[in-house]
């Protein structure tokens, strides 16, 4: 039983992923953006680049009702992109 459950897909668990992994890192952008500390700014960085991995898996396993929600976490994470690029100026 614990195998078959072990096997079981949902998409609800890739997206709930992305949504952690997108709001994590729009918190540490804003954290290292209001601190301007290189290395908060290298952890959101990859924060962000972490948050795009997520999402490209979810984005392979999407069943096509969920691209309202993944095209507003990819817009999240290009403002933390933009919110970065501009912090490093």
């Amino acid at each position: 039983m614990a195998r078959r459950d072990a096997d079981v897909h949902t998409g609800y668990n890739d997206l709930k992923q992305v949504e952690m992994f997108v709001e994590t890192a729009e918190k540490m952008v804003g954290q290292a953006t209001m601190q301007l500390d290189p290395e908060m700014l290298r952890h959101a960085e990859q924060a962000v680049k972490n948050a795009r991995d997520q999402l490209a898996r979810a984005r392979q396993e999407a069943t096509g009702v969920d691209g309202d929600f993944l095209a507003r976490c990819e817009q999240t994470l290009a403002r933390a992109e933009h919110q970065l690029r501009e912090a490093r100026q």
